[in-house]
C-alpha cells in the first residue's frame, strides 16, 4: 500500500476551502466570510474557521479546516477499529455546513478528511472519509434529482457501483433512529476508504470534494429569491431542530472533535443559529409542510423515480 503524501492532502483541502468559501460569497453577494486561525489548546495542530453570518441568503455558513495530531484516539474512533489503540494520530480536513435564510432553500453539508495512525515499527493505517448531504425543508423533486446526480457525476470515474454504494451509506448513517426518519434526502457518504492505493483514494476524495458547489448553488440559485411567509419561516426553524439532535447525539466528526479536545466552536459552528423545538408537533394532512415527511424522509432511489 502506497505512503499518503499528507502536504498534498494538506495543499488541496486549504485551496478546497478557499474556492467553496467564494463561491458562497458570491452566491451571497453581500456578507463576507470572518476568518478564525486557531491552535489547538492540547495537542498539536490547529485549523482555520471561516463563518459567514446574516448575510442576504445565507443566515450562517461555516467552513473549516482543521489539522490535529495526538498520542492516542479516542473511543469514537477505536470503537470499530480496535487496531488504531495505542497508536498516535493525525487528521485533517475540511467540514462545512451551510445554512440559506429562505425556507425552501436546502441546508447542506459536505465533509472530506483524511486519517493515519502510526505505531513505532508498523506500517502506518490511513484512510480517507466524507461525502454530502442535502436537508430540503420544503423539497423540489428537480432540486433532488440534481443533487444526486452531480453525486453520480462524481462517483462514476471510479467505478459502476461506486455511487449506489455510498448513496446507500449515506441513507443510512444520517438517519435519526429516535425519529425513524432521514436528516435529508441524502447524497454520499464514504469512510475507511484506502483500497486502490493512496493516489485512487486521494483522487476519490478529490471529486467529492470539487463536486459540492457544483451539486449546491445552482439549487440556491433556484430558490434564494422564493416569496415566504411566517409559516415557512416557523417551519425552517421546528426542522433546523432536527439538525441539531442528528449532530449531537449521532455525528462522529462532532464527538471525534469534542473526544480529542478539539476546538468548541469550530466543532459546533455546524449548528444553525435560530432554531425551535415543540412538544408532539405533527403536520396537517395534505399541508406542504407534510409533503416532507410523507415523500422525502425515507430513503429512495432518486435516479430511478425523478429522471
Amino acid at each position: 500500500m502506497s505512503n499518503p503524501d499528507i502536504q498534498a492532502i494538506k495543499t488541496y483541502l486549504l485551496d478546497l476551502q478557499d474556492r467553496i468559501c467564494a463561491g458562497i460569497t458570491e452566491e451571497d453577494g453581500s456578507a463576507r466570510f470572518f476568518e478564525d486561525n486557531w491552535e489547538r489548546e492540547t495537542g498539536g495542530g490547529g485549523g482555520r474557521t471561516r463563518v459567514l453570518t446574516d448575510g442576504a441568503v445565507f443566515e450562517q455558513a461555516g467552513v473549516n479546516f482543521s489539522h490535529v495530531s495526538g498520542g492516542s484516539l479516542p473511543a469514537s474512533a477505536t470503537a470499530h477499529r480496535p487496531e488504531l489503540a495505542g497508536r498516535t494520530f493525525e487528521a485533517m480536513g475540511v467540514s462545512l455546513v451551510i445554512h440559506p435564510k429562505n425556507p425552501y432553500a436546502p441546508t447542506s453539508h459536505a465533509n472530506v478528511r483524511f486519517f493515519v495512525a502510526e505505531k513505532e515499527g508498523e506500517d502506518p493505517i490511513w484512510w480517507f472519509g466524507g461525502g454530502f448531504d442535502l436537508t430540503p425543508y420544503y423539497p423540489f423533486e428537480e432540486d433532488v434529482l440534481h443533487w444526486h446526480q452531480v453525486s453520480k457525476k462524481a462517483c462514476d470515474p471510479f467505478g459502476d457501483n461506486v455511487y449506489d454504494r455510498y448513496k446507500k451509506w449515506c441513507d443510512e448513517y444520517f438517519f435519526l433512529k429516535h425519529r425513524g426518519e432521514t436528516r435529508g434526502v441524502g447524497g454520499l457518504f464514504f469512510d475507511d476508504l484506502n483500497e486502490g492505493g493512496f493516489e485512487h483514494c486521494f483522487k476519490f476524495m478529490q471529486s467529492v470534494g470539487d463536486h459540492y458547489l457544483e451539486a449546491y448553488r445552482p439549487i440556491v440559485t433556484r430558490r434564494k429569491n422564493t416569496e415566504y411567509g411566517e409559516q415557512e419561516r416557523d417551519f425552517q426553524l421546528y426542522r433546523r431542530g432536527r439538525y441539531v439532535e442528528y449532530n449531537l447525539v449521532y455525528d462522529r466528526g462532532t464527538l471525534f472533535g469534542l473526544q480529542t479536545g478539539g476546538r468548541t466552536e469550530s466543532i459546533l459552528m455546524s449548528l444553525p443559529p435560530l432554531v425551535k423545538w415543540r412538544y408532539d408537533w405533527k403536520p396537517e394532512a395534505g399541508s406542504p409542510e407534510a409533503k416532507l415527511y410523507e415523500g422525502f424522509l425515507h430513503p429512495r432511489n432518486w435516479l430511478e423515480e425523478l429522471a
